[in-house]
């Protein structure tokens, strides 16, 4: 129960230094402009990397799948390990998002606040 009143102690506290809880959203912001996750399908052969805030940064295809391509049926199998390497990326960007939520909390005092990761749009 002390916990959970110090916890809304800190919020509080927060809440009225509305410029420190700006700088902050500008670092978390930034943070996840750069972070970085990479999925991957077909034993590597499709590699999609995401960015943490939920961006599609670049997707890579070996040459040997690249020079398969040849037919409607090929074609839709690249589509598909593309779809999953991306998924797996952005499953593992999310998770890295999360991650720098909890950490800029701890940053500004802030103690673990369940759920606190989802309050980020997208993730």
């Amino acid at each position: 129960m002390f916990d959970q009143i110090k916890s809304v102690g800190a919020v509080a506290g927060l809440m009225r230094d509305k410029e420190r809880l700006r700088r902050a959203a500008d670092t978390l912001t930034r943070r996840l402009a750069e972070v970085r996750a990479t999925g991957d399908a077909g034993v590597g052969a499709v590699r999609v990397t995401a960015a943490g805030d939920m961006t599609i940064v670049s997707v890579e295809l070996s040459p040997a799948l690249a020079a398969s391509i040849v037919d409607e049926e090929s074609r839709a199998a690249c589509e598909r390990l593309i779809a999953e390497a991306a998924n797996e990326a952005l499953r593992r960007a999310r998770a890295l998002a999360q991650g720098e939520v909890t950490r800029l909390a701890r940053e500004m005092g802030l103690p673990d606040l369940p759920g606190l990761g989802g309050l980020l749009p997208g993730v």
